[in-house]
Formats: structure tokens, sequence, C-alpha cells
């Protein structure tokens, strides 16, 4: 295995709570008092998605295009306020396979324009080949479009690859892509379920030199 594909929210970036508090004030505003913890289901998919389910499910009156713009507004405001927050560990580990070799992509339910920032805010993006959205395929995880895409772009095979997830919807896509899958389970985070993933790890320093010769064999 020579190649790398991260997931980005929850894996490089610290950024769920974003998702988890616009979305839950919105809802909160349109007269639906939901716990933040209902969001938990919807990490890992497109705003799209989520938008359409939670219309659907709450009778919404603005479009989903409405509810996603609103959305990554308030984002914006926290992520302002906040700055883009690595998770621990994974600048030193993106850094590590780089000086090692591993070609390195990035495969996200994220917008194009947002995955660019976070990287060159984080000062990541010169270890990163090929930066891909969702926007940019069909189908969005748990189908494995976005990730077969990235593997093509770096000029990787499925086998090849090695993908870190965070998320149930994320770990099924890298599956149906027949690719190795580390199920990233941050303590910080709602625990997910990452059955699929073909192994489970809590901290980015579990993937040292050793783990590393393994999986190159």
């Amino acid at each position: 295995m020579n190649t790398f594909i991260f997931d980005m929210d929850g894996v490089i970036v610290d950024s769920e709570y974003t998702y988890f508090k616009s979305k839950t004030d919105i809802l909160h505003e349109a007269g639906h008092d939901v716990p933040v913890s209902y969001q938990y289901q919807f990490m890992g998919t497109t705003s799209d998605f989520m938008w359409q389910i939670m219309k659907e499910e709450f009778n919404l009156p603005q479009t989903v295009e409405e509810y996603g713009k609103e959305m990554n507004r308030r984002r914006d405001e926290i992520i302002q306020k906040d700055g883009v927050q690595p998770i621990a560990n994974v600048r030193d580990l993106i850094k590590r396979l780089s000086e090692a070799g591993f070609k390195l992509g990035v495969a996200s339910a994220s917008r194009k324009e947002e995955i660019i920032r976070n990287l060159k805010e984080l000062g990541l993006d010169s270890y990163f080949t090929q930066a891909v959205s969702a926007e940019e395929v069909e189908h969005s995880k748990p189908e494995p479009d976005v990730f077969l895409h990235t593997a093509e772009l770096l000029g990787s095979k499925p086998s090849d690859c090695i993908v870190i997830e965070d998320t149930k919807n994320g770990t099924r896509a890298a599956k149906a892509a027949e690719m190795y899958c580390v199920g990233f389970a941050n303590p910080d985070y709602p625990a997910q379920d990452l059955s699929c993933a073909d192994e489970i790890i809590k901290d980015f320093r579990e993937i040292n030199e050793n783990w590393l010769n393994e999986k190159r064999l």
C-alpha cells in the first residue's frame, strides 16, 4: 500500500461542532427543539443530504439550498472566531507519511473551497497531491465515488489505498471502494459505528513506523 486518503472533518480538522451548533440553532429558531445529538446521524454526509432529510422530517419552509447557505454562513462565523483547529497529532502524521514517500489525498463531503481553505490554514496543503469534494462526483458517502475518484487522480489502485475515516458513512464508503479502512474513534467526538473499518485507532500516534512497515508489505 502506497497511498493514504484522509477524510477532512473530524480527521484533519476539528470542525464537526460547527455543523452541530449551526444546524441545531437553525432548527431551534424554526420551532423544533431537537438535542445536538440528533445531528450525529449526519456525520460524513453532504449538506444537501442532511437538509433534505430535515426539511422532510420537520416540514421546513425554505429550500435545501437556502438552509445550506445559512448553515455555512453560521459555520464561517464560528470558524472566523475560533480559527481552523487541527485534530490532535494529525499534522505530525501527515508530515511523517509524506516524508516516508506515501501519496496523500483528501476525500471529503465538504465544499471544495472549504477543503482548500482548511489545508492552507493548517499549513498542510503542500503535502496533498489531490483534494476532492463530494461536489465533484455523482454520489456522496456512503457510496464509494469520492474515494474512487481521489485514487484515480492519485494514480493509485483501490488495493493500494488506506483510508482514514471517523464516521459510519465514511467507513462504509471506503469499504465499498475496496480500500483498507482505518476507523478513527476520536475520544472527543460522539461515538460512531465504525464496525465496517478494518481496524480502529484512537490516536494518530498509533500509526507508527512499525505499523507502516506492516502495511507496505
